[in-house]
């Protein structure tokens, strides 16, 4: 069953056509990815779903809504989260305090709910070790989990993931793709923007991928990894 749903999505600043008439689907309980080379349009097609950029033109539909141009704080409440690739947490505040936060604004918890629903969550991302210290002092794979640990807490039901394995090593992204899959069997659907191919690849149901702001294919890793307009785009050639 679909809970989020892009029609024709397009995004343009002045002359240039950032996102054309974008369309796809994410199911519940699915981790769809979406490549891309650099410039794709894959980050201001997320920022138009979350609403840091109304669309020119399209629907956004979650969970039976059309949200498109609602204000980003409306639709985190409504169960849509993005974390970023650049990391900004509150640098002084603990864990425990960023995580809190998201749950108090996205969750509209009383402030005994949202304490709770932190300590819960921070849990379940593996950061009660770090809960107490201030978000400056803790690593970058830590403040990975972090990212997605305030996405959470806001109660979404839907997570739109940029780039959240950038700068891992290899034994960290095996950890973070175990984290996405708990996720994902914790009831959640995920849409993840990433540039590691054997992390995308070996975590999506589904792909669709991105060139010049337009979608030039869709389906399972293995048909869009022998797509030959893909493997162009990419290598800047025919596949032979």
């Amino acid at each position: 069953m679909t809970i989020l749903e892009c029609k024709n999505v397009s995004k343009n600043f002045g002359a240039l056509a950032a996102v054309q008439a974008v369309s796809f689907t994410l199911n519940r309980g699915e981790i769809l990815g979406m490549i891309g080379p650099n410039g794709a349009g894959k980050t201001t097609l997320f920022n138009c779903i979350v609403g840091i950029h109304p669309p020119s033109n399209g629907r956004v539909i979650l969970d039976g809504t059309d949200i498109a141009g609602f204000k980003p704080y409306t639709i985190c409440r409504m169960g849509l989260a993005k974390t970023s690739q650049i990391m900004e947490p509150f640098r002084t505040m603990s864990v425990f305090e960023n995580v809190l936060i998201g749950a108090l604004h996205g969750g509209q918890m009383s402030m005994k709910e949202a304490r709770t629903e932190t300590d819960r969550v921070i849990g379940f991302v593996g950061l009660t070790q770090h809960s107490h210290k201030p978000s400056a002092a803790i690593s970058v794979p830590a403040r990975r989990r972090l990212e997605l640990a305030r996405a959470l807490a806001t109660g979404a039901k839907v997570l739109l993931l940029d780039e959240n394995m950038a700068g891992l090593n290899p034994f960290e992204i095996d950890e973070a793709l175990e984290l996405l899959r708990k996720i994902r069997d914790s009831g959640k659907s995920i849409v993840v923007v990433e540039h590691i191919m054997r992390a995308v690849m070996g975590i999506s149901d589904r792909l669709i991928v991105l060139n010049y702001g337009a979608k030039i294919a869709e389906g399972t890793p293995e048909v869009v990894a022998n797509n030959e307009d893909v493997i162009e785009a990419y290598l800047g050639r025919k596949a032979s």
